[in-house]
């Protein structure tokens, strides 16, 4: 039976090398999945107390695949992301919105015996997404959360809206990118001015630092508010700058309770709206519009060990990583490595012209 590496949270907190077994024979449409690049999410933090395999923005390359699969084949680099199954014929599935299905597998969830800390996985075909060309495995793997939770945010915006991002941090600096490539004019709130020009770099168009402010002001009410910030904000500043009939999008992951004024929403029509990842129709599209926009995440580089996995994650914890922590496996003796260069905002061991040499490679062998 074949085994593999994973690792797994526990009580501890701290990470643990352990071996899942999976059956000799693949069935189905089950995908055989070589990890080679993982992202490390806030939500990962929630789980690291758990008995279960980390980590859930992987990418990987084929190397088996069911009786019943279509599309791929071995060599493929794919993705996944925060649900791998659902159950295809309830009201939800049969409406492309299947990350609300009542049968759903979510991280966390479902399948605790794997994930994209390790070695290799097995996912259903129909929950991995092709990596474009123009994509890094580096740049792709964060994108497979961050990005389609960012991504399905903005959906239904026109490029004539005003979109407010609040926070720039692993959700916020990808959000921002979205947002300016949609043609949208981008605010960026933040509580202090340090990653002002970063913000700006990235596409933002304005930026307001909110600490001690008594009034916010903005070139154009915010049609669209984003809330990437670990903090919620203080809303009797930001209610009076959004637009009549705006939504809000509170996309931080927290156990709290969500506390804003009651009258400042009926008066001008502003909505909350829950989002929960992507569907895979727009997780495809996500991929698509990134790889077409050279929309990319800034990441730092870890050894996937159980040492790496831990700096990684406590990294994360303080608040201290830049944007996104991504994972990268031990390759075995027998397989060259590229040079892995640990600079913030470069792709640091398989770029897209590399990724395509080794396509062409793969085929071969």
């Amino acid at each position: 039976m074949p085994s593999f590496t994973v690792f797994k949270g526990q009580e501890s907190g701290v990470p643990k090398q352990s071996t899942t077994t999976k059956p000799d024979q693949l069935t189905g449409d089950n995908v055989f999945v070589r990890v080679i690049a993982s992202g490390v999410c806030g939500t990962d933090l929630h789980y690291k107390g758990a008995d279960m395999v980390l980590g859930h923005e992987g990418v990987g390359i084929v190397e088996t695949v069911g009786p019943a699969c279509h599309s791929l084949k071995r060599g493929d680099h794919v993705g996944w992301g925060y649900e791998v199954d659902c159950c295809g014929r309830c009201s939800e599935c049969l409406q492309g919105a299947e990350n609300f299905c009542p049968d759903r597998a979510m991280y966390g969830v479902s399948n605790l015996d794997q994930g994209s800390f390790a070695t290799h996985a097995i996912w259903r075909e129909s929950f991995l997404y092709p990596i474009p060309e123009g994509l890094s495995d580096i740049d792709a793997a964060p994108l497979q959360c961050g990005g389609a939770t960012t991504f399905t945010a903005l959906q239904g915006i026109q490029p004539s809206d005003t979109v407010g991002i609040m926070g720039v941090g692993g959700l916020g600096h990808l959000a921002i990118q979205f947002a300016a490539k949609m043609g949208c004019r981008v605010v960026v709130l933040s509580g202090s001015d340090r990653k002002k020009a970063e913000a700006l770099q990235l596409g933002a168009h304005e930026f307001i630092a909110t600490k001690d402010a008594k009034k916010l002001e903005v070139s154009a009410p915010i049609n669209r508010l984003l809330v990437t910030a670990a903090v919620p904000p203080n809303w009797e500043l930001i209610l009076p700058i959004m637009a009549p009939r705006s939504a809000i999008y509170p996309l931080s992951v927290s156990s709290d309770n969500l506390e804003i004024p009651y009258m400042g929403l009926i008066l001008q029509g502003i909505s909350v709206q829950g989002s929960l990842v992507a569907p895979r129709h727009l997780h495809r599209k996500m991929l698509e519009f990134a790889a077409l926009h050279q929309i990319k995440p800034v990441v730092e580089t870890f050894p996937m060990t159980e040492e790496g996995i831990k700096q990684a994650m406590d990294k994360l914890d303080r608040g201290e990583v830049t944007y996104r922590a991504v994972l990268i496996p031990k390759l075995p003796d027998s397989v060259s490595k590229a040079p892995i260069d640990n600079s913030v905002g470069k792709a640091p061991i398989v770029t897209a012209a590399v990724r395509k040499a080794q396509r062409a490679i793969e085929k071969l062998l």
